[in-house]
């Protein structure tokens, strides 16, 4: 019944766009294909291939992760500039879905407004270095320190609400600071946004060729993922997950609940504040266009696409969410159409994500 169901949503979606006939191919198509790993799934076809196992597993992993961290490096070097500008903005939704997994997934706190503090970060630096004349490296500290203050004032009095209580109170935040950048005409110039923002020097050398900036990206990346780990493995990392299970039981072990939420809040809205500004950087231009509420729901569909609670989960799918589209180009009228499609499907065969957990990923109510 299942598959049916699946493939006659996506005919109904696709019907409005190719007609009736399109519509029966793809209903077909997917029905056969849903049918296909259903059998492969009774014959126990696919737990056989799950069981079986890669030698010498630690060695693999090994050599894995330098490959990929050589290639990374090495893409400037061989991709067009369109390829490598796709990849940036690649790093800069990392950061972003890096800083909300710390909220959402590894403490369990709904946010739907994480957008704001990305706009507070890119905002801080375009204001500091068009009024102020600072730098990139003076202002990154300041901006990233401005998105964990906003994030911390926000906690304090948000942190008394639970569930979708808390999920209202964060969109009506990511509303409120978007609404002000857009009408705080003296200070943020309105929807006309801020230009003239000067991209980030290094001993000289401007770092905003699409190359250099890449590397800029890159390792802001890598030393988010080396930071976040640590802290995911250290007792407040341990506190975190263990309010997102059950915070009474949390609560009754002697973990100050509330101390430890406004640790996740500031901490995670600090990569933000390095996401924003890393934006207004690279575009060297700032609106409040660029921080809409879906915004926030890309993000977020980034972390629950890769698996809650997983740092490598937030990676693959911040790359996902930003480069599928991209692929899709080329039929650029269905792609977010195959796109949510492609999310639907993940959601019913794979409902904690990519590399998400078995058990206990879910929000509080």
């Amino acid at each position: 019944m299942k598959p049916i169901l699946i493939s006659l949503f996506a005919a109904i979606l696709f019907l409005p766009f190719k007609g009736l006939k399109a519509a029966g191919i793809m209903f077909i198509s997917i029905l056969i294909l849903l049918s296909a790993v259903s059998i492969l799934k009774k014959t126990k076809v696919i737990d056989a291939i799950k069981a079986i196992r890669i030698p010498e597993a630690g060695r693999f992993k090994a050599f894995l992760i330098p490959a990929l961290l050589i290639s990374f490096l090495a893409f400037p070097l061989m991709l067009k500039d369109y390829y490598i500008d796709v990849l940036i903005m690649s790093g800069i939704y990392t950061l972003l879905a890096l800083g909300l997994n710390i909220i959402v997934g590894f403490t369990g706190l709904l946010n739907l407004g994480f957008a704001a503090f990305y706009a507070i970060g890119a905002y801080t630096y375009a204001l500091l270095n068009t009024k102020l004349g600072l730098g990139f490296w003076t202002s990154l500290p300041i901006s990233a320190g401005f998105a964990a203050l906003a994030g911390l004032l926000l906690a304090i009095p948000a942190l008394r609400l639970r569930g979708d209580y808390l999920a209202i109170v964060t969109l009506g935040f990511g509303e409120i600071v978007r609404l002000v950048l857009n009408n705080w005409d003296s200070l943020t110039n309105g929807p006309n946004g801020i230009t003239g923002i000067a991209p980030p020097s290094l001993f000289g050398v401007s770092l905003g060729k699409l190359n250099l900036y890449y590397y800029l990206v890159f390792l802001l990346v890598l030393l988010a993922v080396i930071i976040i780990r640590r802290v995911e493995s250290s007792r407040i990392g341990r506190a975190w997950i263990a309010i997102k299970e059950n915070e009474i039981a949390a609560s009754s072990m002697g973990i100050n609940t509330t101390k430890y939420k406004l640790y996740a809040f500031a901490f995670g809205t600090f990569w933000a504040g390095v996401a924003g500004i890393l934006f207004s950087a690279k575009m060297q231009f700032v609106s409040p266009e660029s921080f809409t509420f879906m915004e926030s729901i890309l993000i977020l569909s980034m972390i629950i696409l890769g698996g809650l609670g997983n740092i490598y989960g937030a990676i693959i799918g911040a790359f996902i969410l930003v480069l599928l589209p991209e692929v899709l180009r080329e039929v650029q009228l269905y792609r977010m159409l195959i796109l949510g499609i492609g999310l639907v499907l993940l959601m019913v065969f794979r409902p904690h994500g990519i590399l998400g957990g078995v058990k206990g990923v879910h929000f509080r109510s």
